[in-house]
């Protein structure tokens, strides 16, 4: 007879619900503030789409909201509603039908006259008065079939409309002068998309504002998301959204939509165009965490096991996926993420098989198990700060200074560089050699501590502009503190001229930069290292978008920078990889295009990967650059601890006594499920729903049995016995 002991480091304490006694409440009987791991759907509930999750966030505020709500409901979930705020199937307000008032005048237009559209007699809006109000009555009655959360997704303004009547009216009202053709001047562009920015801003405060009134008025909880791409994205794809100002308008917190779609965008780096999905995306998610930090507010990461383009293959989607859903887990601070949207298409789909085949197959069996054993563990990410920390990594607390105004400058013939070099030519040299940096948002930089945690920062005025002057008061003290500050800028920026806080005060500057370097003491145009306080400035009259098209434009960067470091004794290491410790699991990730200087980092242990369909267990897991992973290491708790430590299905009801272990499993009808169970010694007999599992389903190696068998949507009992 064996005793079996509770895994409790790793067992999964949410959506996996692993537990010795059942005492895990279920997600319906959480506080909703616990929920970890939610998707998005339009569709109905399926035995292929039941997915290990605690929220569905239900698409749409149309008629059949109602009857969807109430069958997510019915299977155990939390449910959100979740409907778009730039764009969705609201005829009835454009056409009139609404309030007897047309509002064609309010789609998104274009230069040539035509409607940015976003399929078929849907279009972007520019909202008017009356669109916040049109909002907020389908999200009031989302609410009435008891819908126990709002999302509200991306909230859009194309930099590359304003035309629209609409438009011109507000430019008017706020302005107080004849609208300008955004493309017309810097000047131009710039107040446009200023204008963009806060007219989605005061549509969505309009929508929270009824939200809480309602929640008042109902003796409820009810959180307010919204669903956005992060900052860097928007930039690049040539988007104004409201971004860090709305948590000041009633957000409760942000949903993270960094996908394969987002993260592929190729940008440049010494000189070669091409995609980047994983630096990109570990990049777009901290951007997101950042904005939420100052605040307390939650974010949810998003992951897409496919991605909305759908002619590429289950190869590529999944090869995709598996970087950003590393460099989502690289993120310690975050423990709550949107799986996956649409599962319909990603479980009932069809995508090419090969890059040469025009055949479109189902998802491989492989990958379902995969998905499943990842979302397991993911539920398992709220993990205690102290068993948290860099097992690999380059220098840590060195950030790239961001605003909103990024997404400003992005039009017109002056746009800023097509490829977003003025930021990506500040971040990839030091994420290319191993260092965790973080872009850090210029709009939070006011909050009490917010720089705290950073010791060297970079910054340009290139293609973004600080919104306030007070962020150069904190900044400048933060230098005297200690901090190093790298300035990369060649003044050159035509948007410089704006009429803004820096040239329109009792002193005027040509650029900001100027007024900043005026209260660091440290005259304009002086180059290289100075000492300010305790801290350092370096200044360098130099592009940062023009050095990523430069062969060696990153090794001028990263010098810039190590001179600011060593200036305030900030050790510089760079690492050719990236492994974050969770708790027992390992997440890592190979940087690629570091050279071949840097020596490779080999994890040595007793470890499952969980990219694994097999999930075996490895004694040496090399990360060579480009290899991305999720690995449980089972050395990281006693030997003599035992339960449940894997799994690629849901595991429930987990009862375990001095000789048994009995558990309930369930997953995706018809998908290959694994459940690892670390034991000292092989057990006498497992059995499923009271009969044998065949022998050559139940094996024992290395301290852990594993059982395979196929997933049901309805579950099945699992019993293991002593000898």
């Amino acid at each position: 007879m064996f005793k079996l002991v509770l895994l409790a480091a790793v067992l999964i304490a949410s959506t996996g619900a692993l537990c010795a006694a059942d005492t895990a409440p279920a997600p319906a009987n959480r506080p909703i503030d616990e929920d970890r791991l939610s998707f998005q759907t339009s569709g109905p509930w399926s035995p292929r789409v039941d997915l290990n999750a605690d929220v569905a966030m239900v698409y749409g505020i149309g008629k059949s909201l109602p009857n969807r709500l109430e069958e997510w409901k019915s299977h155990g979930y939390r449910v959100y509603v979740m409907t778009g705020v730039a764009w969705g199937d609201y005829q009835d307000y454009v056409h009139g039908s609404w309030n007897g008032t047309r509002h064609e005048d309010e789609e998104q237009m274009l230069k040539n006259g035509s409607a940015k559209g976003h399929g078929n007699d849907v279009y972007y809006m520019s909202p008017g008065e009356d669109y916040g109000k049109y909002l907020s009555q389908g999200v009031l009655r989302a609410l009435d079939a008891e819908a126990q959360a709002v999302c509200l997704e991306e909230p859009e303004f194309w930099v590359e409309t304003g035309w629209e009547p609409n438009f011109k009216r507000q430019w008017q009202n706020y302005y107080h002068e004849a609208w300008q053709a955004p493309d017309s001047s810097p000047e131009a562009q710039y107040r446009a998309s200023k204008l963009k920015y806060l007219l989605y801003r005061k549509a969505l405060s309009q929508v929270f504002d009824a939200v809480h009134q309602y929640a008042k008025a109902h003796g409820r909880e009810i959180p307010c998301y919204v669903a956005t791409h992060s900052l860097i994205n928007y930039a690049d794809w040539r988007i104004v959204s409201p971004e860090s100002s709305l948590i000041n308008v009633g957000c409760d917190g942000y949903v993270a939509q960094v996908w394969t779609g987002t993260a592929r965008t190729p940008n440049v780096y010494d000189g070669k165009l091409r995609e980047r999905t994983f630096d990109s995306a570990f990049l777009e998610y901290g951007a997101m965490q950042n904005l939420v930090r100052a605040s307390g507010r939650r974010v949810w990461y998003l992951n897409d096991p496919v991605e909305d383009n759908p002619r590429h293959t289950w190869e590529d989607y999944r090869g995709n996926w598996e970087s950003t859903l590393t460099a989502s887990l690289l993120q310690p601070e975050v423990w709550r993420y949107e799986i996956m949207p649409w599962p319909q298409r990603i479980f009932l789909g069809r995508y090419r098989s090969s890059a040469q085949s025009r055949r479109r197959d189902p998802i491989p069996k492989d990958y379902e198990t995969e998905l499943q054993a990842v979302i397991s563990a993911m539920g398992d990410m709220k993990q205690p700060a102290s068993a948290t920390r860099w097992e690999a990594a380059g220098t840590q607390g060195i950030g790239v200074l961001v605003s909103d105004t990024l997404m400003f400058q992005r039009g017109g013939a002056d746009a800023s560089d097509q490829h977003l070099g003025s930021f990506f030519g500040l971040a990839l040299p030091l994420l290319k050699r191993g260092m965790p940096v973080e872009p850090v948002q210029i709009e939070n930089a006011t909050e009490p501590g917010f720089l705290d945690r950073y010791r060297l920062l970079m910054l340009t005025y290139q293609g973004q502009k600080p919104p306030d002057p007070k962020f150069h008061d904190v900044l400048t003290r933060w230098v005297n503190a200690g901090g190093a500050l790298v300035v990369i800028d060649d003044d050159k920026d035509p948007f410089n001229s704006v009429r803004e806080w820096w040239n329109e005060g009792k002193e005027k500057f040509k650029t900001p930069r100027e007024q900043l370097f005026k209260l660091l003491g440290v005259p304009a145009d002086a180059q290289g290292l100075h000492r300010v306080g305790r801290g350092a400035v370096v200044l360098e009259s130099a592009s940062p978008a023009g050095l990523t098209y430069q062969p060696n434009g990153s090794d001028q960067i990263r010098g810039w920078a190590k001179k600011a470091a060593d200036a305030v004794q900030l050790p510089w290491k760079e690492s050719s990889a990236l492994v974050l410790r969770r708790g027992p699991y390992l997440i890592a990730a190979g940087i690629e295009e570091t050279g071949a200087d840097l020596p490779p980092v080999v994890l040595r242990g007793r470890l499952i990967s969980l990219f694994d369909p097999s999930l075996s267990t490895v004694k040496e897991f090399p990360i060579s650059a480009g290899r991305r992973a999720v690995l449980i290491d089972l050395d990281s708790v006693p030997r003599d601890h035992q339960g449940v430590i894997a799994a690629a299905c849901r595991v429930r009801d987990q009862v375990i006594s001095p000789d048994s272990i009995s558990f309930r499993a369930d997953g995706l009808e018809g998908s290959q499920a694994v459940v690892c169970v670390a034991m000292r010694q092989q057990p006498g007999s497992v059995k499923i729903d009271g009969k044998p599992m065949p022998a050559d389903e139940c094996t024992y190696s290395d301290g852990i049995l594993r059982l395979r068998f196929i997933n049901h949507a309805q579950g099945d009992s699992f019993l293991i016995q002593g000898r």
